[in-house]
């Protein structure tokens, strides 16, 4: 008889566990969590075109891995358009992206 209770209190103490962990799950979300997204860091690129007037400039531009973006060559915004006319067309630049309002935009453009 005392190996029955000592079985059964066995497995009750087995069980317990698993039950108070599968209970616990209840109220959370189980939806993956996005992935983190990384810090804005200095891009290598050369300056094609600038359009002052319209705040963007044209860059060729290293991979920008803040924003999941491929090197290219493309026109982005520039936050502060009155930098724009401390460049030239064809000069070497380090350039800070981010997201700005769903658009990829120049932070910062530094000249190497």
């Amino acid at each position: 008889m005392n190996s029955i209770k000592t079985l059964a209190l066995a497995l009750a103490f087995a069980t317990t566990p698993a039950a108070f962990a599968a209970g616990s799950m209840d109220g959370m979300d189980m939806k993956p969590s996005a992935p983190a997204q990384q810090a804005p860091q200095p891009v290598a690129a050369e300056i094609k075109k600038i359009d002052a007037q319209a705040g963007k400039v044209t860059l060729r531009h290293g991979p920008i891995a803040n924003l999941g973006m491929g090197p290219m060559t493309m026109a982005f915004p520039v936050k502060d358009r009155a930098s724009l006319k401390d460049f030239k067309e064809g000069e070497a630049v380090s350039v800070t992206f981010d997201n700005v309002d769903g658009k990829p935009t120049v932070m910062q453009m530094r000249r190497k």
